[in-house]
């Protein structure tokens, strides 16, 4: 669909990562213009930067922590004065620790909770309420995991963050499907990249061990995830709301144990 974002702009936090430059990327194919918000340095920026500009687009970078409210308001502020209203709003940025329930501490836990739950409310409401003020319509898409409905106990955290992302998502949805802003959920299972994509690489065995629970013996590419949230953001996406939209294999049908033959 070449050009179908054309005259649109995209925000999204945690873009300097594999799923979030992929995203970036995505939409300035597809034409729309991309902020990109993370927490770190300028020059990380940079190659993405360029290659959305090789695309013709618009694009701009700034250094964000999305747990300080004002300061993800200000960039939505600083974003819109620049590029234009952003319209699709994916808030992406996320942490996870390696723990059990026993051994959690306070601070991963309020850590974890703060970037992966506070921070993807602070964008959704900051670019939600622009849209609102304006009267405009927009397409809001979280990245969630099959992790939200799929007990890990590895990463508890992380599971109850996303677990309550799905609920912000579908209250998000039915507050502000009558104005035209359509809230979704993209779930993936396995990515090989990001988050789980580190895991991968320190530990191969551990890759192949995951590959072998997915009924489609596939792990995840990120340009995968990106194009699906280019889709939930497309025109004709408008009877989309409140929904997850699970890309995992076939996972979530057996569980956190995954397939066994």
């Amino acid at each position: 669909m070449p050009e179908s974002l054309k005259g649109q702009v995209g925000i999204i936090s945690g873009g300097l990562g594999d799923i979030g430059r992929a995203v970036a990327l995505e939409f300035a194919r597809r034409g729309a213009d991309v902020a990109i918000g993370d927490v770190l340095d300028e020059k990380d920026a940079r190659p993405t930067l360029r290659r959305i500009k090789t695309l013709r687009r618009n694009c701009r970078y700034d250094r964000v922590d999305v747990r300080d409210a004002d300061a993800v308001y200000r960039w939505v502020r600083d974003v819109e004065a620049d590029l234009g209203l952003p319209t699709l709003i994916v808030p992406n940025a996320a942490v996870v620790h390696l723990t059990n329930v026993r051994e959690l501490t306070p601070e991963v836990w309020r850590d974890e909770l703060s970037v992966n739950l506070d921070g993807a409310f602070y964008l959704a409401q900051a670019a939600t309420q622009r849209l609102l003020k304006k009267k405009k319509p927009g397409r809001v898409v979280f990245i969630g995991s099959w992790a939200g409905h799929a007990v890990h106990k590895h990463i508890p955290t992380y599971c109850v963050s996303k677990a309550g992302l799905r609920m912000l998502c579908q209250c998000l949805a039915a507050e502000l499907a009558p104005h035209g802003i359509c809230v979704n959920e993209l779930a993936p299972g396995y990515v090989d990249a990001g988050l789980s994509g580190r895991f991968f690489k320190a530990d191969p065995e551990l890759k192949r061990q995951s590959r072998a629970r997915v009924p489609n013996q596939q792990l995840i590419d990120p340009d995968e995830v990106a194009r699906q949230v280019a889709y939930l953001c497309e025109p004709e996406a408008r009877h989309y709301v409140g929904a997850t939209l699970v890309m995992d294999g076939g996972l979530s049908l057996f569980g956190s144990g995954g397939w066994k033959e």
